[in-house]
């Protein structure tokens, strides 16, 4: 775990790729997307359930280690309609009444009626002092950091990573959390997600997850 200061604020930097914000106790995460095993695997596609199973296990010891007032997914916390992860979810976020739940709704945050956890508040985004919480980050290249904003934005969707490079050609590709001057974007807290790889430049804030370590690169 890392701690650092933004924009006034102390975010704790888990290597379960969450976020714990100090002064407000909220636990902030994105990109479960909770579903997408069982998406496979209805195409045929051989993915162990325990990918989802582990996912929610660490949720669970999360809310258990850190008791947050508010658990805040940044989006895609499902991948598609209506599956039994549905259900499991739902039993987690019963256990803890006393957490507020809220999901910023994100693209693949898609189900038919009656299905959404009634423990679960879904918002397009949410504006908490300093911070805007959305799903989708801007793009990198557009982000005009001469522009003054009144919020910083904190955002996921992206499933951000870095190259590490070695000697010789050998290159390692890890999640990370990425703090830019005007934005920050989480690494995905799902464990079946894809990468996508991030061209920081200097002045940004990178730091990867590694064997169970957050580490500061840039």
């Amino acid at each position: 775990m890392i701690s650092i200061q933004l924009w006034g604020q102390t975010f704790q930097l888990l290597p379960e790729k969450a976020i714990f914000w100090t002064e407000k106790q909220y636990l902030l995460l994105t990109d479960p997307h909770l579903g997408k095993v069982s998406h496979f695997r209805k195409a045929g596609i051989p993915i162990p359930e325990d990918c989802y199973k582990q996912d929610l296990a660490t949720l669970q010891l999360l809310l258990e280690n850190h008791q947050p007032n508010r658990c805040i997914f940044l989006g895609d916390l499902f991948h598609s309609t209506y599956n039994k992860e549905w259900k499991d979810l739902t039993d987690v976020l019963t256990r803890y009444p006393m957490i507020d739940f809220i999901l910023v709704k994100g693209n693949h945050d898609i189900w038919g009626q009656g299905y959404l956890p009634t423990a679960l508040t879904v918002v397009e985004e949410l504006l908490i002092a300093p911070f805007r919480l959305v799903h989708h980050p801007e793009p990198l290249e557009e982000v005009d950091t001469s522009k003054v904003n009144d919020y910083y934005t904190l955002a996921g969707h992206i499933h951000p990573a870095v190259v590490l490079q070695g000697k010789g050609a050998q290159a390692l590709k890890l999640p990370c959390f990425y703090f830019g001057k005007t934005q920050g974007i989480l690494p995905a807290f799902g464990a079946f997600t894809g990468l996508a790889r991030l061209k920081p430049v200097k002045g940004d804030q990178v730091y990867v997850i590694a064997e169970g370590e957050v580490i500061q690169v840039l």
